[in-house]
């Protein structure tokens, strides 16, 4: 049985380090963290968004923002982010190389799709990042979660593990941050009402 972290998005494009992305207040201030968490597992991952320049949904600005799109599997427009190749795709500064992790998820690849969680390329969930399987195959008994943001992508991966796996699914709060306080507090109740356990810091969590 595994013990496996997840570093969900942890990337330059969420923090104040890309200003004109989708910067998430003390986004930046995730990594030791994340670091003391992948301590307590004996398994690594790393998702990342992996965007094209040329996505239906991006839009240059902040005020475009969150307006609904007709995609099936991009439902509103965001600001440019995680585009491959610049800084804002790149790792938060002080994790391991992508090539350190055990498993690698790169998402929102083709210019049309905009998943959230980690596990599926489609809105729907029934294209397979291939997360679920790997987790299965290396008998995962406890996932501990954290990442950018919160409200979003965190939320989003945490409630697909609740829902396709048996495993124990953890939220450490020191690792992660959210984009606003409303979102955050429902992203928080939604993901212990999927029956995830939610700790204030790794300190917190008992294995």
């Amino acid at each position: 049985m595994s013990i496996v972290a997840i570093d969900v998005d942890a990337q330059c494009t969420f923090t104040p380090l890309c200003p004109q992305e989708l910067p998430v207040p003390e986004g930046d201030k995730i990594v030791a963290e994340l670091n003391a968490q992948a301590a307590l597992a004996n398994l690594r991952v790393l998702t990342k968004d992996a965007h094209s320049a040329h996505a239906v949904w991006a839009v240059e600005r902040a005020e475009d923002s969150l307006q609904p799109l007709d995609f099936p599997d991009a439902d509103l427009t965001w600001r440019r982010h995680a585009e491959v190749g610049t800084l804002g795709f790149e790792a938060l500064p002080g994790l391991p190389r992508p090539q350190d992790y055990d498993f690698l998820v790169y998402k929102g690849v083709e210019k049309d799709m905009h998943p959230y969680g980690a596990c599926f390329h489609d809105l729907n969930e029934t294209i397979s990042t291939g997360l679920i399987e790997w987790l299965r195959d290396q008998q995962a008994q406890t996932i501990i979660v954290g990442g950018l943001a919160t409200d979003y992508c965190v939320k989003n991966t945490v409630l697909q593990l609740c829902r396709h796996g048996s495993w124990q699914v953890v939220v450490n709060l020191a690792a992660c941050r959210g984009i606003a306080d409303d979102t955050t507090a429902a992203a928080l109740e939604a993901m212990r009402a999927a029956g995830a356990r939610i700790v204030d810091s790794s300190q917190d969590i008992k294995l």
